[in-house]
């Protein structure tokens, strides 16, 4: 098949499910275009990125600049540039239609990729994030794209973004879309109570490949330094700052032991300050982002990966956090939080354990205890590689991906009458 991917910024070192997609489809012989925003920093890349020249494959929409008067003089010169050849581009400033997506121009401007490649014709146009197919369907109806279209949810799309915009953002793209892929079984009910017709919603994890990650058992020796470790974005809904809160009880403990975060992100400061009032710099370390091999070395030497997600003010939660999948492969037993899709990967006191949200004492004492158990925890060990491999091994997963993609091609396309069309297209 022919397929298009719509993602955000691409690549981007945090969204490897996205690669892990693209790159898997590409082994099981289908042709793989990919429309995205350019990302700020080229440079730092997962080989897979150079492996499959998926650069080559790439078509970036143009920058939209932040001057309003700048945005509209260049907006007149894609339109004097392509209006004539596709007359239909003029429909993207069509407020009353579009409205927001058509007065920022953004709309225009993100036709521009489909018309360098003169409107192309797919068998799938998947995309990544409820927000990016209600582009995508925008774009399939004013007639910049052809294909069946599917949109993955993956957490924030469910979450914040609706708290913010409202539940009836996707009326239009419920009633127009063709495929539907929470990756757990929460979004899915979720998605259903929304309207999201539940013939065409199937639950699709993301997942890893699970022979890049080489299996031992880790369990803690305490008479040697304890090795803790988290890979996260340095953002509110990791709650980074209940596992440093914790790994401060911790230490009370067990003072010969470390706590080493792996990510960067906008709360750095923040929790470098927490650090210092807590007084735990000597065992506390945020090593900021570090290259797969670094983190892979780091998983390698820990014994715990502390996963303490929490629900953000903003209404923001965790999909199922692909770094707990990793850890778990590895065989590091996972901490973490009773928090969206995450129950549904660590089995609590089966494939690891689980804490309430925002409760550092509890994650500290579920870690002491641990520490007091190294048989207990070479079984959640196993059981946690056991539980990856079974339901998350990215190879079974892009096989199954692949069927869900034909099966929709192959379905009669069956459209429900457009519905809501202003309220659902305000938020783009």
């Amino acid at each position: 098949m022919k397929i298009a991917f719509l993602v955000g910024n691409f690549p981007s070192l945090s969204e490897t499910f996205v690669l892990n997609q693209i790159t898997g489809l590409i082994d099981l012989g289908h042709e793989i275009d990919i429309y995205a925003t350019r990302p700020f920093n080229l440079e730092a890349v997962h080989r897979d990125v150079e492996k499959y020249d998926l650069l080559s494959r790439t078509f970036y929409y143009p920058v939209l600049p932040s001057n309003y008067w700048l945005r509209i003089i260049k907006g007149i010169g894609i339109l004097l540039t392509w209006g004539v050849r596709y007359p239909f581009i003029w429909k993207t400033l069509n407020f009353f239609q579009f409205q927001r997506y058509a007065s920022s121009f953004r709309f225009l401007y993100q036709t521009v990729p489909f018309l360098k490649q003169r409107l192309p014709k797919y068998d799938f146009i998947l995309c990544h994030f409820g927000h990016v197919g209600k582009k995508g369907n925008c774009l399939r109806k004013i007639g910049a794209v052809q294909g069946k279209l599917g949109t993955v949810f993956h957490g924030w799309d469910l979450t914040e973004y609706i708290q913010e915009e409202g539940k009836q953002v996707y009326d239009e793209l419920f009633s127009e879309g063709d495929l539907f892929l929470p990756i757990s079984n929460r979004w899915k009910n979720l998605l259903v109570d929304l309207g999201c017709p539940k013939d065409k919603t199937f639950v699709h994890r993301m997942g890893i490949d699970c022979e890049q990650f080489k299996f031992k058992p880790h369990q803690p020796n305490s008479s040697e330094t304890i090795h803790i470790a988290t890979v996260a974005r340095l953002t509110e809904k990791k709650g980074i700052e209940y596992g440093i809160r914790a790994a401060a009880k911790i230490k009370q403990a067990y003072p010969n032991f470390s706590y080493t975060i792996v990510g960067d992100g906008p709360l750095k400061a923040d929790l470098e300050s927490l650090i210092q009032q807590l007084h735990v710099e000597n065992v506390v370390k945020l090593l900021g982002w570090k290259q797969r091999d670094d983190v892979i070395a780091i998983l390698n030497r820990a014994v715990f990966l502390l996963a303490p997600s929490v629900t953000a003010r903003n209404g923001d939660q965790e999909g199922i956090p692909v770094a707990i999948m990793e850890a778990m492969a590895m065989g590091l037993v996972v901490v973490s939080t009773q928090h969206s899709g995450i129950p549904e990967l660590v089995v609590d006191k089966v494939s690891g354990f689980l804490a309430a949200e925002r409760d550092a004492d509890a994650l500290a004492e579920l870690v002491i205890c641990l520490i007091q158990q190294p048989e207990l925890c070479r079984e959640i060990s196993q059981r946690g590689r056991t539980q990856v491999e079974e339901n998350y091994d990215i190879q079974q997963l892009n096989l199954r991906l692949s069927k869900l993609l034909e099966e929709a091609v192959a379905s009669p396309q069956k459209r429900n009458p457009t519905i809501a069309v202003g309220n659902s297209l305000r938020a783009i």
